[in-house]
């Protein structure tokens, strides 16, 4: 898929998924496209997944498992794509229709405004509540600025991973790209974890998924911190200083971009030592600024998403002109 067709695809994607979002009726009638991905890797785990297999043999079944899961996706995203050509102009309303399914900057907003309102309306307990929404962490271990810290750090990665990375595989790909980034991303979501069943056979998935992410969440970076100039009470230099300083520390090679950049431009300090279930990770903070984070601050993180995606739409508008006129 040229330039001309899969920048038109993003815009016109990015753009019906703010406004619209998936429709339930639509979710109840047939689920999503990420639920059928979840399906067939739990199928693929629980067929090539031995646990009494030795550990290279479990590695090379995980990646055997990839492999096919990517096979099947790109399959059915480029067939979907040469059956919606064949419609004509009309063809780019369901193809964009299914492009959209595959980014989730409405729902972020939504689940991460939910942390702010059960702080507000119901003290600690409602944010607890909300929050366990949307982290793995153990929400009984947080006051209300981990609450706080846990809502705006899921913000800052998952406009990463959930956001920029498959619009940027979506303009780079059209929707075969998008459709196998958001393959790698779920895999990764499901088997890519450090415990006894899938440190072997969630290697490949984990492994993948840390470089497909990795041009998305220097971009999420600089989004931020271009969203950060636009408004008075955020700071642009702060955040970027933060980024060079700070991303590299993270225990994740690609999450401490975008939340260096989201703390710093707060004032906030954001990562830190946290606790998984009953696991305690240490890992280092990203930003200098305040740790007592309140809900007030979701508010500002959320005010600095909306404007950052405004960004992403203006490069995916602008590079569809170009690529159009071109």
């Amino acid at each position: 898929m040229s330039l001309s067709d899969s920048l038109p695809l993003l815009a016109a994607a990015l753009i019906n998924e703010a406004g619209f979002g998936y429709p339930q009726g639509l979710y109840a009638l047939i689920g999503h496209p990420v639920t059928w991905i979840g399906a067939l890797i739990s199928r693929l785990d629980r067929m090539l997944n031995r646990e009494s297999a030795p550990f290279i043999v479990r590695k090379a079944a995980g990646g055997l498992a990839l492999a096919l899961l990517l096979a099947a996706t790109f399959a059915i995203s480029w067939g979907l794509t040469l059956l919606c050509r064949g419609l004509g102009p009309l063809g780019w309303l369901p193809l964009a229709l299914v492009a959209s399914s595959l980014i989730a900057q409405r729902s972020l907003h939504e689940h991460v405004a939910r942390v702010a309102e059960g702080l507000e309306r119901d003290g600690l307990k409602g944010g607890r509540m909300a929050v366990s929404m949307i982290v793995g962490r153990n929400p009984e271990t947080l006051d209300e600025a981990g609450v706080s810290r846990a809502a705006i750090e899921s913000l800052a990665e998952n406009f990463s991973d959930g956001i920029v990375a498959p619009a940027f595989w979506l303009g780079v790909g059209g929707l075969p790209g998008g459709a196998l980034y958001k393959a790698i991303n779920t895999a990764d979501s499901m088997i890519g974890h450090k415990t006894p069943r899938h440190l072997a056979f969630g290697w490949a998935a984990a492994r993948l998924d840390d470089l497909v992410n990795l041009p998305a969440s220097r971009l999420t970076a600089l989004l931020l911190t271009a969203a950060a100039a636009l408004d008075k009470t955020s700071d642009p230099a702060n955040a970027w200083r933060a980024v060079r300083r700070d991303a590299r520390h993270h225990r994740s090679p690609n999450a401490g971009w975008p939340e260096a950049a989201m703390a710093g431009a707060l004032g906030l300090r954001l990562a830190g030592p946290r606790v998984y279930g009953e696991v305690r990770v240490d890992d280092g903070w990203m930003g200098d600024g305040r740790a007592e984070a309140e809900a007030a601050d979701i508010r500002r993180a959320l005010a600095l998403y909306r404007r950052a995606c405004l960004l992403l739409w203006g490069l995916a508008v602008a590079g569809a002109a170009t690529a159009l006129a071109l």
